[in-house]
């Protein structure tokens, strides 16, 4: 652990007691500390060691024994008693809360006490249907202050989905292909490593119009967009702007002789830039974003396309989903680069919903937009009761819908000459203490049990772990639902020991799940690796809601990209549904 991560983690204490409306010396006392944290140049860590010596933390300035033992509670743990106390009586997003206009402790508490609004989208409903006027200290102004206090904050908060940078992409690169003579735009960056959040946007734009002599044309069309908010430069080749999201965009218009040395050194990652330069040097040559040049004479040696640049430097073609200098640079010189799993891999999809619990459309509307996918199965996995604003079902919804699913899949069995198979199901929560939402005897009914937390995320590391390691224990689950129940930018992922669970269900066999929606992608890419290291057998879902949300699969290939993931590592590769299901943890 860090020095900023410590000091993050006191100064959120100190917030935490706030809300709680604790003595204002006790707060003062943990903003010093994280301030005398932050400002050390020697990690705490070190400090903090239980070999260490106890006065080294005692002689920074505002670190007392107190917050001495609360520091080495947090190399120890991750956590501190204090703070486990106050996230179970409060919860985590409150801390955003604070960030707001007008939102200061005692207003976050009494959101929280009087409507039980702990994090932004909730607060925005209330003030939005009129409930924060008839607190006290609040009205019609105050609600509209902090709407747009909240816009303001999400355009300036910094990151954004990957799925919401890719639109913009694709608006932009629409708007700069209009340009006659425009003929490749490719995002760069972090979109193209395939992020799930990014916090900008690199575009590279070639073709005849970006050549050197009338490229000037070309990069007055792109200042002139409509959907610049503000200018920010303009060059020889170059613009940026922001737009009125605030995500800052880099267009960089080049020549075709050099767009494929710009796309690697844009695409990145620094860390994989700077090893790659590294292994240029050593064999006399220099990398940069224009060419990958001999050093005694400033020959060119490959510049137009990136295959042509690592292939000179005696490597295999490095897919941009693995360039994070994480072992990637070793397997292409040992040509032992996998060959990663694509969207055309995918023969099933496991979780989805209809309109029975919190879906838009029917049994047979998902069924058949599944086919036009290409896809050979599909589970059908709604909601079970606990999830009251699902509409969630009960045991005998359950059943009944069971029968229904199977009706619906005889019938598409016929009229489509067995090409689709449809599997009865069901996304059943686990409660706070492991146990399941569903009887015993219901879930036996189901070909496909996926288990998922929903609810209760302030638990501890230890409670946490221990409830899914129950859960995992019941022998009708056969996928372990978005692990982490993380939302990305809005919801931190819970307390989760994944190591163990991971462990732990590769030796039930129950299968782990990456939800392939990105608002979540959860399990992230370095979970995903870790599944495999332990033998973990992996499914890739969408969580469709609707039969549009069928479409952001391609959203969970980018992840399994990006964790070295094979077509053999998926269990829905497998293109017989019978074969799929055999696979899977075995019916008890």
């Amino acid at each position: 652990m860090d020095n900023i991560t410590i000091a993050r983690l006191l100064d959120e204490t100190a917030s935490l007691l706030e809300i709680d409306a604790a003595d204002p010396f006790r707060i003062r006392s943990y903003r010093r500390a994280a301030e005398a944290v932050e400002q050390q140049t020697t990690q705490l860590s070190t400090l903090a060691a239980p070999d260490a010596d106890p006065k080294l933390l005692l002689a920074i300035p505002g670190i007392g024994k107190g917050m001495a033992a609360n520091i080495r509670d947090l190399v120890a743990t991750g956590t501190m008693p204090l703070r486990e106390e106050l996230l179970t009586k409060y919860k985590p997003t409150m801390l955003e809360l604070l960030r707001l206009p007008g939102m200061g402790p005692k207003t976050v508490a009494l959101v929280w006490s009087a409507l039980q609004v702990c994090d932004i989208d909730a607060l925005e409903a209330a003030a939005k249907a009129g409930h924060l006027e008839k607190l006290p200290r609040m009205g019609t102004k105050f609600a509209t202050k902090l709407l747009k206090g909240i816009e303001d904050h999400r355009k300036n908060s910094g990151r954004f989905r990957i799925d919401a940078a890719r639109d913009y992409a694709e608006k932009i690169s629409a708007l700069i292909a209009a340009f006659p003579g425009i003929e490749t735009i490719t995002p760069a960056g972090s979109l193209r490593r395939g992020r799930e959040t990014v916090g900008d946007l690199d575009l590279l734009v070639t073709g005849p119009a970006c050549e050197p002599e009338v490229v000037s044309a070309a990069v007055e069309h792109v200042a002139t967009l409509p959907l610049i908010d503000k200018l920010l430069a303009r060059g020889a080749n170059k613009v940026s702007f922001t737009l009125r999201n605030n995500l800052q965009v880099d267009v960089r218009l080049l020549p075709r002789a050099s767009y494929g040395a710009a796309l690697q050194y844009f695409t990145g990652s620094k860390h994989h830039n700077v090893a790659l330069r590294q292994r240029a040097i050593k064999r006399g040559l220099t990398l940069s974003e224009y060419a990958l040049l001999r050093l005694e004479d400033n020959t060119i040696v490959a510049a137009a396309s990136e295959e042509e640049i690592y292939r000179a430097l005696d490597l295999d073609y490095i897919p941009p989903e693995l360039r994070e200098n994480s072992g990637e640079l070793e397997a292409a010189a040992a040509h032992t680069l996998p060959q990663l799993i694509t969207l055309s891999d995918i023969r099933g999809d496991l979780h989805m919903h209809t309109n029975a619990s919190d879906g838009r459309d029917t049994i047979r509307q998902m069924a058949e937009t599944a086919l036009a996918h290409g896809l050979r199965y599909i589970a059908i996995t709604d909601h079970s009761k606990a999830l009251a604003m699902t509409g969630g079902l009960d045991d005998a919804r359950a059943v009944a819908h069971i029968k229904r699913i199977r009706e619906v899949n005889a019938e598409l069995q016929q009229e489509y000459e067995g090409r689709i198979t449809v599997f009865p199901g069901i996304e059943v929560d686990i409660l706070a203490d492991g146990t399941l939402d569903l009887e015993d005897e219901t879930l036996a009914q189901m070909d496909i049990v996926v288990a998922s937390i929903h609810s209760r995320f302030d638990q501890s590391m230890e409670e946490t772990t221990n409830r899914v390691l129950r859960a995992l224990e019941n022998p009708h689950v056969r996928i372990l639902g978005h692990p982490t129940g993380r939302i990305l930018l809005k919801r931190e992922p819970i307390a989760l020991n994944m190591n163990v669970i991971l462990r732990r269900s590769a030796e039930l066999g129950v299968a782990v799940e990456h939800n392939a929606n990105p608002a979540r992608a959860d399990l992230n890419d370095l979970h995903l690796r870790l599944a495999k290291q332990h033998g973990c057998k992996i499914v890739v879902n969408t969580d469709a809601h609707s039969t549009e949300e069928l479409d952001i699969m391609s959203y969970g290939i980018t992840q399994l990209r990006r964790a070295w993931l094979t077509p053999a590592d998926l269990l829905n590769t497998e293109a017989s549904a019978e074969v799929m299901l055999a696979n899977l943890r075995p019916k008890p």
